[in-house]
């Protein structure tokens, strides 16, 4: 017997379609927004993740899948999905014809080495979005509300927003020469990690999860004492948007995100469940003021957020927020005896090609045994034809809530299940 990979996994059954209702709503939520879907390859150059996400990062130090192919070029599979989409609409030349802002959403595998954990795999599904053209407070404030309007929709309910500003070149460039001279004496005694952060890019420290490092990063600089006029005024403008939509919000100096190429605001959303469980960050996102350029684009800026799906599935369950998703069938088709089965057959077919979900039971069972698996596919109603209905051109139409049953001429059958449908989704609604 052959077993998945370690950090893989199965997605399947009840759990795959938890996944592809939570894929669909932020998928629907960012065409509210007027993103449009963008489809890039798995595998891309090993330079092109070098280049955007940054030699100094976890993910390109430790974590990135990379071989040579057989013409000897080195390929990487995607770690994330930001840097093939911007790749994308340098290669389709879309910074020359189109308006700006360009607005990408993507969902899709993402691959990385790394330890894994509750919600964390090896190969894990990411979705995200980008805006990508323009420099304004206002489109990073959209994109923020976005995140927070997709999570609300999903059933989350006590979200904090974190948020932290790195500020232009001129603030950062000052920022990292104060955390290089509050470091500089205290880098032998914190880890490997940031030992070489140090080198690379300073600001990673204040990411460092090292209990004994955290404690020395308390009393670090914050970037908000280094943040030119011009910065103030750009992230309270974030922060004014947010206010005026109701989006809450924490500000939190350490925030500075795993990906080198953040400039400007960045931001993750925390969550505690109703029992107090807190889940940490459920994604997160920011600025990027030279990543276009980086990967051969024009001299633009831009802004995105991702979600692992993984992870937003994974706290749903243990919050149960999919209670009310079950994966219901309209009909269920029960053919008594071989001669009808012909003509069961056909009313399947005829019923699928108008939109009801619809299984029928192909094998020779009896009627208790064929009730049992409408019960266990959570059927909504079953039809039943036996030689009479067949000779009268007419079935028996049972509703499984109710235990309520009728004939219907064939003829009727549609709008008789129309009817029916109808009436159950009022009853549904005035429940609740």
């Amino acid at each position: 017997m052959f077993n998945v990979l370690k950090g893989t996994h199965d997605v399947i059954l009840d759990e795959a379609r938890q996944y592809s209702y939570v894929e669909e709503l932020l998928t629907k939520v960012a065409s509210l927004y007027n993103y449009k879907e963008f489809r890039t390859p798995i595998i891309e150059s090993s330079d092109l993740f070098l280049r955007s996400v940054g030699e100094g990062s976890d993910i390109v130090r430790k974590e990135m899948y990379t071989f040579y192919d057989k013409g000897d070029r080195l390929i990487t599979l995607r770690p994330e999905m930001t840097a093939g989409t911007i790749r994308s609409m340098v290669n389709n030349k879309l910074f020359a014809n189109q308006d700006f802002p360009i607005k990408a959403f993507y969902v899709g595998p993402n691959f990385r080495y790394e330890r894994p954990q509750q919600g964390r795999y090896r190969q894990f599904n990411q979705f995200g979005i980008e805006c990508c053209g323009v420099n304004s407070p206002y489109r990073d404030a959209e994109v923020i509300s976005l995140g927070y309007n997709a999570l609300k929709m999903l059933g989350f309910s006590n979200l904090k927003l974190k948020i932290n500003y790195l500020g232009d070149e001129e603030s950062r460039s000052k920022y990292r020469d104060a955390l290089r001279d509050y470091f500089g004496n205290k880098i032998d005694e914190m880890c490997d990690d940031c030992k070489e952060r140090f080198n690379k890019n300073v600001l990673r420290i204040l990411d460092c999860k090292v209990p004994h490092d955290i404690e020395i990063v308390k009393d670090a600089p914050r970037i908000r004492d280094y943040l030119s006029e011009n910065s103030k005024k750009y992230f309270s403008s974030i922060l004014e948007f947010l206010d005026r939509i109701g989006v809450e919000y924490e500000l939190d100096d350490n925030l500075v995100r795993g990906l080198d190429y953040y400039t400007g605001v960045v931001f993750e959303y925390h969550y505690v469940s109703n029992l107090g469980k807190n889940y940490g960050a459920l994604g997160g996102g920011g600025h990027y003021s030279n990543l276009i350029n980086e990967i051969g684009g024009p001299n633009l800026e831009g802004v995105g957020l991702a979600f692992g799906i993984e992870r937003l599935v994974s706290v749903m369950q243990d919050d149960n927020l999919f209670d009310d998703l079950k994966s219901n069938l309209d009909v269920y088709i029960m053919p008594l005896g071989e001669k009808v089965l012909e003509s069961a057959n056909s009313l399947a077919n005829f019923l699928r090609l108008n939109g009801f979900s619809t299984d029928i039971c192909l094998e020779n069972k009896n009627m208790s045994q064929m009730f049992k698996k409408a019960e266990r596919r959570n059927a909504s109603f079953a039809v039943i034809i036996g030689e009479d209905e067949l000779n009268n051109d007419c079935i028996i139409l049972k509703n499984l809530h109710t235990k309520e049953q009728i004939q219907v001429n064939n003829e009727d059958l549609l709008d008789k299940l129309d009817e029916l449908f109808d009436e159950e989704e009022h009853h549904h609604h005035e429940e609740n």
